[in-house]
């Protein structure tokens, strides 16, 4: 890289000292705000599902198929405790993941979990043309999706972080209120 290059590259914000784990519903932009806000600290971006289908040489949907949602969530547990396991990343998770007593509990022991916060109508917007979310493959996906959220939103109320995912935010702006919400934890994120 030549020396321009580096003068015009973003410097970080600081150095992550555990791993950031994005937590909340389809559609909330866990994945596009989760990859971002790597780049941003100059750290890998990893996506439990994609690790779940790369283990398992089967998209999602074809898990939730063939074994059944609980034998999914359960690989999924043994993916993030991983995950977890390896260098420190931003780690972006499947919408159920964070349910679980023992994810949370080890996510926040071993990271720091951060609810990107959207309500129902933003959800709706972002998921409602995607064929590949298995739970809302129903007769009624917006009716499910109401329900799912109803039932998730008292347990992602019990992330380390809250961030508020409004729809209008971009990406940048996303990545910009996670920083400050991690920045209140130096545990966290050290600044440079």
């Amino acid at each position: 890289m030549s020396e321009i290059e580096q003068n015009l590259r973003p410097q970080s914000p600081g150095r992550l000292l555990k791993t950031v784990v994005m937590v909340g519903m389809m559609g909330a932009g866990k994945t596009a705000v989760g990859r971002a806000l790597a780049a941003r600290l100059a750290v890998p971006f990893l996506d439990s599902d994609i690790e779940i289908e790369t283990a398992a040489n089967m998209s999602v949907p074809e898990i939730f198929t063939r074994d059944g949602e609980r034998f999914f969530r359960d690989k999924e547990t043994k993916v993030i405790r991983r995950l977890l396991n390896e260098e420190r990343c931003v780690l972006s998770t499947g919408g159920g993941a964070f349910l679980a007593q023992e994810n949370r509990e080890m996510i926040s022991r071993r990271g720091v979990s951060v609810w990107l916060r959207a309500d129902l109508r933003v959800l709706w917007n972002r998921v409602r043309h995607k064929e590949t979310r298995p739970l809302l493959r129903t007769r009624d996906p917006r009716g499910t999706l109401g329900e799912l959220y109803t039932v998730r939103v008292p347990l992602y109320s019990k992330a380390d972080l809250v961030v508020d995912s409004d729809g209008i935010a971009s990406i940048e702006q996303m990545v910009d209120r996670v920083l400050m919400a991690l920045e209140t934890r130096p545990d966290v994120l050290e600044k440079s």
